[in-house]
């Protein structure tokens, strides 16, 4: 799971979502909050783990092994257009499929197909690029069902690599206010997720740093 402070504040308030990110094989702080926030906790050698970078991290050693990767997620096309573009930045690129979801729950055909499609693919890596929590909870659900070791939770990247999106500059992303950024290009989608989680989150961290009330993630 790679996280922010969304889906830290989506966990508060719903304990299924808190079990799938604490029964996951690893949560990264996707965002300078957590990474702040981490290194006020003692977590002296913590770093933020933004997304868009571990997904370039991931296909350069992908590339290099011989990994091979599924895209899930994203609007019509998306998933396609994303397998073009990483595999032109990363040539030895092993992608063996993707899956572009309607905008609600599979039905019983389209999982089958989905299953089946992943079974002949057999991929290391599934790629799954829906909001959170959504996509956390389609990771928990379907990883058991489907023939893969790993799934990732990559939200906007899909996006971001196929240009939808624009790149959040280093200099605003550093001082902790990519959020604003994405809230500039997006406000219709993203005005709730910042202007009320985000005020909730400064709240909770300091009634717990003053001793007022504990939030345990755990």
């Amino acid at each position: 799971c790679v996280t922010g402070v969304h889906g830290v504040m989506e966990s508060l308030s719903d304990s299924a979502l808190k079990h799938i990110h604490n029964r996951s094989g690893l949560t990264v702080p996707d965002g300078r909050p957590l990474f702040w926030l981490g290194r006020l906790a003692g977590n002296r050698t913590m770093g933020p783990v933004p997304g868009e970078q571990l997904s370039l991290a991931l296909c350069e050693k992908a590339a290099r092994e011989g990994w091979r990767l599924f895209f899930y997620g994203g609007g019509d096309s998306v998933a396609q257009q994303l397998a073009s573009a990483l595999t032109d930045i990363y040539p030895g690129l092993n992608v063996v499929g993707s899956w572009s979801p309607p905008f609600r729950p599979l039905n019983a055909n389209e999982e089958r197909a989905l299953i089946e499609q992943v079974k002949q693919a057999k991929p290391d890596i599934i790629w799954i690029g829906l909001s959170t929590p959504k996509q956390e909870r389609f990771m928990a659900e379907f990883l058991p069902k489907l023939d893969t070791k790993v799934m990732i939770g990559f939200g906007a990247v899909f996006d971001y690599h196929t240009g939808r999106i624009s790149r959040t500059p280093e200099f605003i992303r550093s001082v902790g206010m990519a959020w604003f950024y994405r809230l500039c290009c997006e406000p219709r989608r993203l005005w709730k997720r910042y202007l009320i989680n985000n005020p909730k989150f400064v709240g909770c961290v300091l009634a717990q740093k003053l001793g007022i009330r504990e939030y345990p993630m755990i």
